[in-house]
Parts: structure tokens; C-alpha cells; sequence
């Protein structure tokens, strides 16, 4: 079947993307790697020793970076639907982070402990109906903030994907009942002209 030029046009630039190559020169699963890490430059997230929950983890470029900073005395849980390959320092649940069976396991995981930080770089399958893709995204953030209720650390920091447009203001309103700070991030690895922006909510007030 021969690609649409939509289809075709995003292959071009993605061949042609800087953190592509550079992503691959570097031995990152993905160039969102490069999202996390200025992530983490701007706001130091991450740091030796904490214990970290990556939401809709695959192929891993997040995962990737949380690992290697956490560090042997770290520990990252990542969560997707898909498949991923094991990386250093990261334990890896296949499955629905809402399904019941998936969180008694990451309760199990956490043995009564809770996260220093959940990250969440989830994006829904996009359909090309604007309205519905958003309003997907936003019912993917409440989802994660579903489970930084249960299962994040007081004072801790959450960090998530969100494309601005309807629903987002009031998204950040809600998020702002949960966090001291609520920022927003739009890293130099985030193209130009997507509505993709980071939420960072620091100093979690507790569920």
C-alpha cells in the first residue's frame, strides 16, 4: 500500500530530526530522552538512590535516563501496554496501570513505600479528529493523577506530557490542588509546532 503524503512527510522529518541522530549516536532508545534530560537540567528531578514509577514506559527513552541516574541504589517500575527490553536498573510491568491486577502489583513493588517521582510521557493513539485526541490526552493525565494519589511520596514531583488546547486549563487547576508548584516546560527536543508541552508539579501536598 503506498504511504499517504501525511504518512510520508512525517518519515521525512523524522529521518531528518537532529535528536533522531543523535539519539542514535548516543545509544537512546528514543529522542524523547532528550525531553527528560533538559527536564531534569531545568528542575533536577532526578537524583542517586530514589525510587521512581515511568508511565506508558515503551520503547524506554525515559526509562533509560531515570535508570542511569537513580543509579545501582535506585530503582526506576516502568508500566506499558507494550513490550520493553530490560535496561540497567529498571524493572519492567507489561499491562494497563489502571487495571486492578497491574497496581496490586506495583503495590506490591513498592513493599508499603511510595515513589520520589512518577513520570508520564503517554500519548493517545492519534485518530486525526482533534477534539477527540485531546480530550484522550487529558483523560490520560487524569488517569496518572489517579495514581499519584496512591501511591507518591509527600513533597515529591510528578512530570507528564499534556497538549494544550480544551481541557488543559482546567487539568492545571486541578493539578495545582495537589502541588506547591505547577510549571510548564516546552523542551528543545518538543518540535516546534506540536501543542506538546511538560507539566511539572513539585511538592506533592499529599493524597
Amino acid at each position: 500500500m503506498p504511504r499517504s503524503k501525511s504518512s510520508s512527510n512525517w518519515l521525512q522529518r523524522h529521518v531528518n530530526d537532529t535528536y533522531v541522530k543523535q539519539a542514535q549516536k548516543d545509544g537512546y532508545r528514543s529522542r524523547s530522552a532528550y525531553k527528560l534530560i533538559e527536564l531534569n537540567e531545568k528542575d533536577k528531578l532526578l537524583r542517586s538512590g530514589m525510587r521512581v514509577m515511568d508511565l506508558g514506559s515503551a520503547p524506554g527513552g525515559w526509562s533509560q535516563v531515570a535508570g542511569r541516574l537513580v543509579g545501582s541504589k535506585g530503582r526506576v517500575l516502568a508500566t506499558d501496554i507494550l513490550p520493553m527490553g530490560v535496561l540497567p536498573n529498571v524493572d519492567f510491568i507489561q499491562g494497563d496501570f489502571t487495571d486492578d491486577v497491574i497496581v496490586r502489583k506495583i503495590f506490591d513493588w513498592l513493599e508499603g513505600g511510595r515513589f520520589d517521582l512518577i513520570l508520564s510521557d503517554i500519548a493517545p493513539n492519534i485518530t486525526g479528529i482533534s477534539s477527540a485526541d485531546q480530550a484522550s490526552s487529558i483523560y490520560f493525565l487524569e488517569l496518572a493523577l489517579d495514581s499519584v494519589q496512591l501511591v507518591l511520596k509527600p513533597g515529591a514531583s510528578f512530570v507528564a506530557k499534556m497538549f494544550q488546547g480544551e481541557g488543559s486549563d482546567a487539568y492545571l487547576r486541578e493539578l495545582r490542588k495537589f502541588f506547591e508548584k505547577v510549571l510548564i516546560r516546552k523542551p528543545a527536543a518538543s518540535r516546534a509546532k506540536s501543542r506538546e508541552v511538560y507539566v511539572v508539579g513539585k511538592g506533592f501536598k499529599g493524597g
